[in-house]
């Protein structure tokens, strides 16, 4: 499962992908973050969900190493920009 810290930086920035257009607010924060926290975490779309992701869209391409690494390092970079 992937180590998350619940920052809530990917959160914040959803503007940087056009496939979290549908939960932007308008201000790349998404609609339903609540502090660091997303309030509708049991029913969050399969893009939000880091491990259903790589299975459906990512495992014939990487290994789950590889993708944890990556989801990482952009979750380093987002803090650093903070």
């Amino acid at each position: 499962m992937f180590d998350c810290d619940c920052c809530g930086e990917c959160c914040r920035h959803l503007n940087l992908s056009p496939l979290y257009a549908d939960l932007d607010r308008g201000d790349g924060v998404c609609r339903y973050l609540v502090g660091n926290l997303c309030s509708i975490y049991d029913e969050r779309p399969v893009l939000c969900r880091v491990d259903e992701c790589y299975t459906r869209y990512f495992q014939k391409y990487m290994s789950l190493e590889e993708y944890y690494r990556r989801n990482k390092e952009v979750c380093r970079r987002l803090k650093q920009e903070k």
